[in-house]
């Protein structure tokens, strides 16, 4: 089982594997071999995890581009190909070059396919899948230039790269945008937001463009499309301190503060989802120099505010957060 993180964050990766029994074999920059074919159903620092795993090895393009197809081949011939399937593409960090090594075998493979089953080759996405869950297609991942691993199934964890937007004040705009993914829903037309240390602004700026009222609350100044917009109202107040009016409920509570993380839950999180102030929620929390494995064990506790008030929780390492992870799911 090959598990696909952030390069630099792959001693969470172990430690979440770890806590569910599943020792690591080996590790590289952004990604661990685990000698297991079930994967645990939800960790927060893997982006894609490939199950039963075939290694191969070759010393040129063409040698890895065959073995892989070989492996293909041998699983595809009793299936039947109905619908476009993804063929995606990884590689380790750290190494310069292996990215155009991957191209070359992604090239050469898919003529090999195209040679034998033309009409399955036509129907081949050459894009990683969007959303969450397990995909089935053709995944390879590149250890390094001589060697990779090739996977007919990926569990996804919904994590992807985000177009950027010229009028977001700021690059935490591309948080709010991926974790939406993550939620599976995103605001809409006439939904309600409270946006909790908003400035400079980008967080409210991607719920406005959708049509939803946002009240941003931060005693910084809002700047790039947020500034002015119509849909939402700045309140330069903390943060902390702010609550809903009377009988008042917001769709939406979005919350990345620089903040440490357990004042954020006890004094933000737990009152709004304990009160009923929200019906979902993006928080992320920044872990810093705290363990972040054992914060996410200790916040997702059996009796905890957040096992016993949501639904559809997700704790997510996303592609792009830092030292960080972020929560997204329902209020029951």
């Amino acid at each position: 089982m090959i598990v696909c993180c952030q390069p630099g964050f792959e001693s969470f990766a172990e430690k979440e594997l770890r806590a569910h029994g599943i020792p690591v074999a080996e590790r590289g920059p952004g990604w661990l071999r685990a000698d297991a074919h079930a994967a645990p159903p939800e960790l927060c620092f893997a982006y894609a995890i490939l199950p039963d795993a075939v290694e191969v090895a070759g010393d040129s393009v063409n040698a890895l581009a065959a073995r892989a197809a070989e492996v293909f081949f041998a699983s595809a011939r009793e299936e039947r190909f109905e619908h476009a399937w993804p063929l995606a593409v990884r590689f380790a960090g750290g190494l310069d070059g292996l990215g155009r090594r991957a191209d070359g075998v992604e090239r050469a493979l898919l003529e090999l396919v195209r040679k034998r089953m033309s009409r399955v080759a036509r129907l081949a996405e050459q894009k990683a899948p969007r959303g969450i869950g397990r995909a089935r297609g053709l995944f390879l991942f590149f250890a390094d230039f001589g060697r990779l691993f090739v996977a007919r199934e990926c569990l996804c964890g919904g994590q992807r790269r985000m177009a950027d937007d010229p009028l977001a004040p700021s690059r935490s705009y591309l948080k709010v945008e991926e974790a939406y993914g993550v939620l599976g829903r995103e605001p809409a037309e006439g939904e309600t937001v409270a946006d909790l240390g908003a400035a400079p602004g980008g967080w409210s700026y991607s719920a406005a463009r959708r049509g939803a009222r946002v009240v941003a609350v931060d005693n910084g100044p809002l700047k790039g499309g947020a500034l002015g917009h119509p849909l939402i109202e700045h309140r330069r107040e903390d943060a902390f301190r702010f609550q809903p009016g009377p009988d008042a409920r917001f769709d939406w509570l979005f919350c990345d503060l620089v903040e440490e993380p357990h004042h954020v839950m006890r004094d933000i999180v737990e009152p709004w989802l304990t009160r009923g102030w929200c019906r979902r929620f993006v928080v992320i929390l920044k872990f810093g120099r705290v363990d972040p494995v054992a914060l996410l064990r200790e916040i997702t506790a059996p009796g905890g505010v957040l096992a016993t008030r949501t639904e559809g929780l997700r704790a997510r390492h996303l592609y792009h957060d830092r030292e960080e992870f972020t929560l997204v799911g329902e209020v029951r």
